[in-house]
């Protein structure tokens, strides 16, 4: 018998029909005392796994100043408060806004940045 390569495997696996396939996976299950489907469930326990980590809650945030509003003063300085920017730093990231304030920080930091700044009267966003 001659050695077929995968390619011709494929192809001669491509005319069964699904109960023909289904039988060969049993057959070839019996003589090489073999699962088939423990390579499959790994691959899906791995595919879930991918999802499950794409589901997971995101730990960085970025606070995003989207207005200065009425008291401007206030939110330079709780810009200066919350960054290591001086006088004028923080008031060009005032007045450039949209801008981001403080970058890849923790949640409960990027909500008590959004608190201050809104408690001074800006806009705010946490991405």
């Amino acid at each position: 018998m001659a050695k077929l390569s995968q390619d011709e495997l494929l192809e001669q696996f491509a005319t069964l029909t699904l109960i023909e396939l289904s039988e060969f996976v049993k057959a070839f299950e019996e003589k090489f005392d073999v699962k088939a489907a423990a390579p499959v469930a790994v691959a899906a326990g791995g595919g879930a796994a991918a999802v499950e980590d794409a589901a997971e809650e995101q730990d960085e945030f970025d606070v995003v100043l989207t207005a200065a509003g009425d008291k401007k003063i206030q939110v330079i300085k709780e810009v200066r408060a919350l960054t290591s920017l001086g006088l004028k730093e923080a008031k060009d990231l005032v007045d450039g806004v949209p801008a981001t304030v403080l970058e890849k920080v923790a949640k409960d930091a990027a909500e008590k940045a959004k608190a201050a700044l809104e408690a001074a009267g800006a806009s705010v966003t946490v991405k």
